[in-house]
């Protein structure tokens, strides 16, 4: 008698769930707040003028070396002359304020805000 070990049969692609899609969207657009390229907010950290907003996942993972981030931000502080930009994946929160709004949320081709 001959015993075969068959594969598991992979589960088929399906598209995602709209409702799914605009959840995580809102989640996502409540986490980075009003911090598009241009805009100056402030933290007990210090103050930073955001250079750059990735919304693609899998570059913000890059960046930020973790393996669930959605988003990243690319800032600047604005209080060391001479500072270099680095990156960031903090959630907006109620001890940020914006000192300065973006002038207007530039969106790429591939609808990500950069």
């Amino acid at each position: 008698m001959t015993v075969s070990f068959a594969q598991p049969s992979a589960v088929p692609a399906t598209a995602p769930d709209p409702m799914t899609v605009e959840a995580l969207r809102r989640i996502v657009d409540e986490q980075i707040g009003p911090r598009f390229p241009g805009a100056i907010y402030s933290n007990q950290d210090g103050a930073f003028e955001v250079i750059a907003l990735i919304r693609d996942p899998k570059r913000a993972r890059e960046l930020l070396k973790r393996r669930c981030a959605q988003w990243a931000l690319i800032v600047k502080d604005v209080l060391r002359p001479g500072a270099e930009p680095f990156v960031v994946g903090s959630t907006w929160t109620t001890s940020d304020h914006l000192v300065r709004e973006a002038k207007a949320a530039v969106t790429s081709t591939d609808g990500g805000k950069h």
